[in-house]
């Protein structure tokens, strides 16, 4: 019975010519990688668990009238959600390395030229991302807290539950991190031929409509948040 090889193997020529059941042997031993550093970083962060969640419901807290709060409607909620927080960090901080680790995997699968391609594309596509969820949390969620607190009857008092919050705000940074992806995603289509620079200049009309349908759908039904989705992705 022959020895299976293991992820330290170095040359691309071995993995070329690795049976398949091997390919996926490695594949197993890269996510157990990505998910030995996520776990390590997220028991890393769990002390912080709580001040990391104050830090994401600041927006909110700083809208909310003086007499108002947030709520918690069930009993695991103040425990469960800033867990949840803690894991959605923990996997953005592990980004880098997770993006390292696929790349090891398929790197034999390319040519050389397209392996130069693709540490460039790699790396912005991550700068990107964190770029999205920073425009998400300091632009475009205190613009859209404020516009539903302030539009709320006077006799209503908001009091939002934390984890209806939560999942509002990660909703919102992974629309944004995947629209602002769409630049990396255009310059491959572009790469394997699959659309042209000029067909994209000739139908920019549909283009841009097709982003306020797409944001339509995927934001919160309100014009501004529309607005502040479908503009940077047409931009992009």
């Amino acid at each position: 019975m022959s020895q299976l090889p293991s992820t330290s193997v170095s040359t691309e020529e071995t993995l070329q010519q690795m049976p398949v059941m091997q390919h996926l042997i490695v594949l197993r031993q890269y996510l157990f990688k990505i998910v030995g550093v996520t776990i390590f970083l997220f028991f890393c962060l769990l002390p912080f668990r709580n001040q990391t969640y104050q830090w994401l419901s600041e927006p909110l807290r700083q809208q909310l009238p003086a007499t108002s709060t947030m709520i918690a409607t069930d009993v695991t909620a103040t425990f469960m959600a800033p867990f949840k927080l803690n894991l959605f960090v923990a996997f953005m901080l592990a980004m880098p390395y997770i993006i390292y680790q696929i790349w090891s995997f398929i790197k034999p699968a390319l040519y050389e030229k397209e392996q130069h391609l693709a540490i460039p594309l790699l790396f912005c596509s991550i700068l990107l991302f964190y770029l999205a969820v920073a425009f998400a949390y300091f632009i475009t969620l205190p613009a859209i807290l404020h516009f539903f607190i302030s539009v709320s009857p006077e006799t209503v008092a908001p009091m939002t539950d934390i984890n209806s919050y939560l999942s509002f705000c990660l909703k919102l940074f992974l629309v944004f991190g995947f629209t602002f992806e769409i630049p990396i995603i255009t310059l491959v289509l572009i790469l394997i031929g699959v659309v042209s620079t000029q067909s994209l200049i000739e139908k920019r009309r549909f283009i841009v409509v097709g982003c306020f349908f797409v944001a339509m759908f995927v934001t919160p039904p309100d014009a501004l948040s529309m607005i502040m989705l479908a503009v940077p992705m047409w931009m992009l």
